[in-house]
């Protein structure tokens, strides 16, 4: 009976994990992502820092969304766990080296560094969102989960609603969008500067 309780509660930790990472983290993550942007976009990004730059903003949008989509579409075990860790370490690290590419080559004001600590904080969210749906799978992870052995399963959840795949995906594109657009413009410049 104690088994069944054990269930209950791992799958309506998991549920509510799920839906505050689609309903709440993901959609917070869209307006700092378009602010960055901005301040990309005033700071001319296109004439100094350029497309080096910018596919750095677009590596962070795809490190960051890799833990995400692993926690919003698999069954939360080790491996989505470690998933999300390595993503939220992969985004810290280009981070750092985004923002030390940046300094030397364009203007990066005190706003933008406030809304990048925003936005380097979110992938280690989804990590301890993660840990919280499945506690003992997060233990056994790091070698203390009692008995409990790491599971890697990758199974797709059972339970996705369709209005997380909307949130989603709508998401997704304001998320990565503007960066798209941002190295989209870089090259065109870089082209203009071979080409003149």
């Amino acid at each position: 009976m104690a088994g069944d309780g054990d269930i209950e509660e791992r799958a309506r930790r998991e549920a509510l994990t799920r839906a505050f990472l689609t309903f709440v983290l993901v959609p917070a993550w869209v307006v700092p992502a378009i602010a960055d942007w901005a301040f990309h976009r005033a700071t001319g990004i296109e004439r100094n820092a350029g497309t080096s730059e910018s596919l750095l903003h677009v590596a962070m949008s795809l490190e960051a969304g890799a833990g995400i989509v692993a926690g919003s579409v698999f069954e939360i075990d080790a491996g989505v766990i470690a998933t999300t860790a390595l993503a939220a370490i992969a985004h810290e690290a280009t981070a750092v080296f985004d923002v030390a590419f940046a300094k030397p080559r364009r203007a990066v004001s005190q706003a933008e560094q406030h809304v990048h600590s925003f936005l380097e904080v979110l992938p280690f969210v989804n990590v301890a969102l993660a840990a919280f749906a499945r506690p003992r799978q997060a233990m056994a992870l790091i070698g203390l989960g009692g008995g409990e052995r790491p599971r890697f399963a990758w199974r797709v959840h059972r339970q996705i609603a369709p209005s997380a795949f909307l949130v989603c995906g709508a998401s997704s594109v304001l998320g990565v969008g503007p960066y798209l657009e941002e190295l989209v413009r870089c090259l065109r410049a870089q082209r203009r500067r071979d080409a003149g």
